[in-house]
């Protein structure tokens, strides 16, 4: 295993040099490090689809590097034929993954590089496309930063936080959404106690969110999923972070399954559920949480993936193994962005988020 520590390690990056995207395999986290070097659109689409690479930011990343480095070596001669040759790309990764909305966002930047640059030359055409994708990486950490700054003002030192899933730094180009907070606390002395729910079937928070957060030398307990309703009543939690991977513009946010009744608790506790949420997870042609698409995964995963034999039947039970659920916006006390937090009527206060981001943007 690789003797940095996990807060050092760069999930995503481009090795422009050998044309290949640099992954962290997390599938293989806790028990190894591993980068994979991913030269084939093929494998890059794989990476994305079985989760090697996961969490909406660095989806995004991989999607924006992908994307480059599919037209890299393009022969064409022209501007409609290169167009051509970069759509066939961007809709071959898009289909990777149906719920994130990262993964379109960073496509769609990618597509408005291409059509702003059309009347350069191929290879200038190109190098644009190289530069957005680093760009997509640099806005990541620069939006994750700020979303901990704002964050971290909504909760007190010596506070015990819950987490669902991974919204960490593995997750992202550094510092995580939900975990963002957590990062810039315990560098400013905040001693948070952080409860990080495992997360079944694949287990993000236990593999992967407790890795990172021991790493880091942060004081992190892992309980399973059916254990917060516990945490919570022993008065243990005063908050709860979470990420997402996409929000309606109703404020119903969809994020690894489990979330939605993590939302039910906390709000039948009295505690404020916080989800960070990058201005490029909200989406705001998605009316409400109903009108997101919920990606079904091989039901092995429930029974199967993590023994050494079946943990069920497997003849004679049905499996359901939706990735994602919608917690409703009225269970969300605010939503935490990098332009500042969204509180109810989310209606309203996304759109001002939204606006304020167009307008700083212009």
């Amino acid at each position: 295993m690789d003797n940095k520590k996990t807060f050092d390690l760069e999930t995503v990056y481009l090795d422009d040099e050998n044309n290949a995207l640099v992954i962290i395999d997390q599938t293989l986290i806790p028990i190894e490090v591993k980068y994979l070097h991913l030269t084939e659109q093929e494998d890059i689409w794989e990476a994305i689809y079985e989760l090697r690479v996961r969490g909406a930011p660095a989806i995004g990343i991989t999607a924006g590097y992908g994307a480059y480095l599919g037209v890299k070596a393009s022969k064409a001669q022209d501007y409609e034929s290169f167009y051509q040759e970069f759509k066939k790309v961007k809709d071959y990764l898009a289909s990777s993954r149906p719920t994130a909305v990262n993964l379109f966002w960073a496509l769609d930047k990618m597509d408005a590089c291409v059509k702003k640059n059309k009347n350069r030359s191929i290879p200038e055409i190109i190098e644009a496309l190289h530069q957005q994708s680093e760009e997509i990486k640099a806005e990541d950490v620069r939006t994750n930063k700020a979303i901990g700054e704002y964050g971290l003002s909504l909760v007190q030192p010596n506070t015990g936080l819950l987490t669902h899933c991974n919204a960490g730094s593995l997750a992202t180009g550094k510092y995580g959404t939900a975990t963002a907070p957590m990062y810039l606390g315990h560098e400013r002395g905040y001693n948070f106690k952080v409860f990080a729910d495992e997360t079944r079937p694949l287990l993000q928070g236990a593999r992967i969110t407790t890795f990172e957060l021991a790493q880091a030398g942060i004081d992190v307990t892992l309980i399973a999923d059916n254990m917060a309703s516990t945490v919570m009543k022993n008065g243990w939690v005063q908050a709860v972070f979470v990420g997402c991977d996409r929000v309606a513009a109703n404020g119903d946010v969809a994020n690894k399954i489990g979330t939605s009744g993590v939302a039910i608790l906390a709000h039948e506790y009295g505690i404020p559920f916080y989800v960070c949420a990058p201005t490029s997870t909200i989406d705001m042609n998605c009316p409400t949480g109903a009108d997101i698409e919920i990606e079904q995964r091989n039901p092995e995963e429930v029974y199967k993936k993590w023994y050494a034999k079946p943990m069920a039947p497997e003849e004679g039970v049905k499996f359901f193994n939706p990735a994602f659920d919608v917690s409703d916006a009225k269970y969300v006390t605010a939503i935490i962005t990098e332009f500042g937090i969204a509180r109810p009527p989310f209606d309203i206060t996304l759109k001002q988020i939204m606006d304020k981001k167009a307008q700083e943007n212009a």
